[in-house]
């Protein structure tokens, strides 16, 4: 499942470095934490990764 939005994809990048130890669990707040409790690490690799260019997504989703 592709991300819809850059800060969806932005969400779960930060909740899959959490996730892996990269990042403290406590720099997350709002979606990326919650993405963080219910999301597999393959799950939150597939959204952050997505396969449209970064720039081509809009910044939120309307």
């Amino acid at each position: 499942m592709p991300a819809l939005s850059q800060a969806q994809q932005k969400a779960a990048g930060a909740a899959l470095a959490a996730k892996r130890g990269e990042a403290p669990t406590s720099s997350l707040k709002g979606a990326s934490l919650e993405m963080y409790k219910v999301m597999t690490e393959k799950e939150l690799e597939e959204l952050a990764s997505t396969d449209t260019a970064r720039r081509n997504l809009p910044e939120h989703k309307t």
